[in-house]
């Protein structure tokens, strides 16, 4: 699939000596979601702004949508929408106002009905004359949304785009980004909650002190990385794993009801039916037994961690 964004080579170093990012090679697919995570700290919001535009890179090149945000940073910067983590914007504006004058300063004509149509997706149309400063912090981060999609751009960057706001924004938010991406928008989004990034994302990118240390299909990494976990209900409670199954990857829950075996489910061999038969010839019966696989985030604090 086409790459609508190409970073190559990024490195970012600042006056201070700090090394924000190191050599940080990047392709993102054109109409994906790509989630981006990392801890504080890990260069995620540095890279954003140097595709944005924002912040300079100390070498390296990167195109958006073929073009080199350095070079022909004009044409690079109208393809992009950005929502920042800080909430700023003229709190003296009307709501209607300041999303049209975002528009206005890409170059874009006027366009009421885009304009209305951002606002009654956000929610927003009814608060289209109230000034910012009257906003809650919820309704702030939906005007910074509409602002950043006031120019209908082909990329969407998110960063951090649903802190400390509620659970029914979270939600609205979520739907729209679907359409969106429905529309052949790419998004990118960084999240420090991870269960969204499982639910919404095509691709995971996982940064660690400045370098991309992974970027893989969320299917592909959940099967390749995830552990799977076999719980059986035990008839009788043990008060220790019997010695002839000490070799196996087994853990026993604290109340001797449950036995949990480890495995890998990518293996030829997953180990099961051989426990199986242990268990049998032991005398070990269950009532019942269940299977479960890492979350995304259990993945993501192993390769952090």
């Amino acid at each position: 699939m086409q790459a609508v964004i190409s970073v190559q080579k990024l490195s970012k170093t600042y006056s201070g000596g700090y090394h924000a990012l190191k050599s940080v090679d990047l392709e993102i697919r054109r109409g994906e979601i790509f989630a981006l995570l990392g801890p504080n700290g890990a260069g995620k919001t540095t890279l954003i702004n140097a595709i944005c535009g924002i912040v300079n890179p100390t070498s390296g090149t990167i195109l958006a949508d073929g073009h080199d945000v350095v070079k022909d940073y004009r044409a690079a910067r109208a393809k992009i929408g950005l929502v920042p983590q800080e909430l700023a914007t003229d709190a003296f504006e009307s709501v209607w106002a300041t999303v049209s004058l975002s528009r206005g300063i890409f170059g874009k004509p006027p366009n009421p009905a885009h304009i209305e149509k951002l606002l009654r997706q956000l929610s927003l149309w009814d608060k289209k004359d109230a000034r910012i400063m009257a906003l809650s912090g919820g309704m702030k981060r939906r005007v910074m949304i509409a602002k950043a999609l006031s120019h209908e751009p082909q990329i969407l960057f998110l960063d951090e785009p649903t802190a400390g706001v509620d659970v029914v924004l979270r939600r609205d938010m979520w739907e729209m980004v679907r359409g969106l991406r429905d529309q052949g928008v790419t998004i990118i989004l960084t999240t420090h909650y991870i269960e969204e990034a499982e639910e919404m994302a095509d691709r995971i990118g996982v940064i660690r002190k400045g370098e991309i240390i992974l970027v893989e299909d969320k299917s592909a990494l959940m099967e390749k990385l995830g552990k799977k976990q076999l719980t059986l209900h035990l008839q009788h409670p043990l008060a220790a794993i019997p010695p002839a199954l000490a070799g196996m990857p087994l853990a026993l829950s604290a109340d001797g009801t449950e036995l949990v075996y480890t495995f890998d489910a990518q293996s030829e061999q997953t180990g099961i039916a051989d426990l199986l038969r242990r268990l049998g010839e032991h005398g070990i019966d269950f009532k019942d037994l269940q299977s479960s696989q890492s979350s995304l985030e259990d993945i993501f604090v192993n390769l952090v961690g």
